[in-house]
């Protein structure tokens, strides 16, 4: 399915448009990635000094692994890297877990202010090679929009 780019205005509305608390607008940028892309399940991470934290994340069951070090998982390749991380089939790829065992492939995508990583958008799909270039092109646009809800962690305290 070819993801919808108006979903990336309404990002910016969500961010600057109320007083809604950072997790409330995280949840509600990750819901409306998650929909635009027709994707299973989508989560946003900041990236700290040694850790990757899980933020907000789409559906009503937390992700495995809410906390890795920066060292490790896909989240700390595209952190390095700076770039997009994509494996097309999780099951010949044993150095890497998921958020859930029925994941087939992953894409997860830096949020970048200059050289530096505030955050990873990762999303996940139960199917074998779910990921194209286009969505890879529809991530890093959200992750431009979204940058925003990484400035909200420096001001608000939260997480």
């Amino acid at each position: 399915m070819v993801p919808t780019w108006a979903s990336i205005d309404q990002i910016v509305v969500v961010l600057m448009g109320d007083d809604r608390t950072r997790l409330a607008k995280a949840t509600a940028v990750a819901e409306l990635i998650r929909s635009a892309g027709a994707y299973r399940w989508v989560g946003l991470y900041d990236v700290g000094d040694e850790q990757i934290s899980a933020i907000a994340w789409t559906g009503s069951v937390a992700p495995a692994i809410t906390t890795l070090p920066l060292s490790k998982g896909l989240p700390g390749d595209a952190v390095r890297t700076r770039a997009p991380v994509i494996v097309g089939d999780l099951s010949t790829d044993t150095a890497h877990g998921t958020a859930f065992p029925s994941t087939k492939s992953e894409i997860i995508v830096p949020v970048l202010v200059g050289e530096t990583v505030l955050g990873t958008i990762d999303v996940e799909s139960e199917r074998v090679d779910a990921f194209s270039s286009q969505d890879v092109r529809f991530l890093q646009d959200c992750a431009r929009a979204a940058r925003q809800l990484w400035s909200l962690h420096e001001t608000d305290g939260s997480h």
